[in-house]
């Protein structure tokens, strides 16, 4: 049965969110290939329906894994990604997991995640290096 989620869950998870992706906007990197990947931009990337609509996104979707809810794992997986010049979500990784499936669950759950408006540089759209915070609670 799938139970709606309370205002309260809604607003932590909003603000879990935001912090992650205010944290990612720090520095600048390069990856392996020579290809630009930029974490600090002008215009951050946006998710479809913004914020409210990454949130709606990831309650919708998220299924706590039964090994952690046996083992009452709970706790933060961090998650790092690339959103490319399309907006498209690539190279997701665990950056501290929290195992029992739940790193597997915060990878499946970004990786599905919709084309997102591209991060923007000098009004360029550019490669941009996000990290999200996914949180496991029960």
């Amino acid at each position: 049965m799938k139970t709606k989620p309370n205002y309260l869950l809604k607003s932590l998870f909003s603000g879990v969110l935001m912090l992650g992706l205010v944290l990612a906007s720090v520095s600048e990197a390069k990856a392996q290939s020579d290809v630009k990947v930029y974490e600090n931009v002008d215009e951050m990337p946006i998710p479809p329906g913004g914020m409210e609509g990454l949130i709606s996104y990831f309650v919708e979707n998220l299924k706590y894994p039964e090994a952690a809810k046996e083992g009452n794992v709970q706790g933060m997986v961090m998650v790092s990604f690339l959103i490319d010049k399309e907006g498209k979500v690539s190279d997701a990784e665990i950056l501290r997991g929290i195992g029992s499936g739940c790193d597997e669950e915060a990878l499946r759950i970004v990786r599905g995640m919709e084309t997102w408006t591209p991060g923007k540089v000098d009004g360029k759209s550019v490669i941009t290096r996000l990290q999200l915070p996914v949180k496991f609670a029960m």
